[in-house]
């Protein structure tokens, strides 16, 4: 099995490549912008033409802070324009070429959206942040119903707060804060699972809906 990673910085992605092959994974990198949206299909494509692509993660996300002062005009729009166009980017080139498949019988595919538990609500201190995730929340669940009958299956993962570079410039505490090392347990175990709708809170075990 192969593990193909993209991002628009090299010495992280080298980074989490190392750690990945450390653990036996064999991985590829390729450094892209999610906001290109030729780039995208054209390596989506190349990286099924060279062995087909059983699993898409869709995680495209960028925020303005939660400190409560909401976001600039420029902010909101650069934040749909990542959060929802860098989904469509990655998922509408990828259910192209799962569709393609032929029907065999088995599973032509998956594809996994990442949104958040913020798009429950919009919040005053981010709403385009709370908007692009909602967006991706029910697009992603329209297509999980759209597409059931053709063996494609799609996921849509709802994080809360997990500990990262986003969560660190903030200064406020976090409620339900979780280490990513947990987050990827119950996201690993939700995909493999084949659940519709994939949502972290800090518990015992993963709560998640059908």
């Amino acid at each position: 099995s192969r593990l193909l990673l993209s991002g628009r910085d090299i010495a992280r992605l080298e980074k989490v490549a190392a750690s990945c092959r450390a653990r036996g994974a064999r991985v590829e990198i390729r450094v892209l912008d999610v906001g290109d949206a030729a780039g995208m299909r054209d390596w989506i494509a190349q990286a099924d033409s060279a062995g087909r692509l059983d699993l898409v993660i869709a995680n495209a996300g960028i925020s303005s802070g939660s400190g409560g002062r909401g976001e600039s005009a420029a902010q909101a729009r650069r934040i749909f324009d990542i959060n929802l166009g860098g989904l469509l980017n990655t998922v509408l080139p990828a259910l192209e070429l799962m569709r393609a498949r032929p029907a065999t019988g088995k599973p032509r595919g998956q594809i996994a959206l990442m949104s958040s538990v913020a798009s429950f609500r919009g919040f005053a201190g981010a709403p385009a942040y709370c908007g692009s995730k909602a967006a991706a929340r029910v697009w992603g669940e329209g297509l999980r119903a759209l597409h059931a009958a053709e063996g494609i299956e799609i996921n849509v993962i709802c994080p809360g707060f997990v500990r990262s570079r986003m969560t660190a410039v903030n200064r406020r505490p976090f409620p339900f804060l979780m280490d990513p090392e947990r987050a990827a347990q119950i996201i690993r175990a939700g995909l493999s699972a084949k659940r519709g709708r994939i949502t972290l809170v800090r518990c015992e075990r993963p709560v998640h809906g059908g």
